[in-house]
């Protein structure tokens, strides 16, 4: 199974850019790169705030198949 990032892949679906996202957080392009990279995690707090600027519920940075999840649980 490969790894998939999850804040790579919604910047993609919200059609922004990792540019965008270090320069809304005030961190360093980097910093964003090593994050998409699965180099290193943001903290919970960088998380909260990504999950704010990108409109997105923080557990669908953090859950694989968040999407599916709420579909399966709405049916039950």
């Amino acid at each position: 199974m490969e790894d998939i990032n999850r804040i790579k892949l919604v910047l993609v679906e919200k059609k922004r850019t990792a540019k965008w996202l270090s320069e809304e957080m005030g961190v360093n392009p980097s910093t964003v790169s090593k994050w998409c990279t699965n180099s290193s995690q943001p903290d919970l707090g960088s998380l909260l705030k990504i999950a704010d600027l990108l409109e997105v519920d923080i557990k669908e940075l953090l859950v694989r198949e968040y999407k599916q999840f709420l579909l399966s649980q709405e049916s039950k």
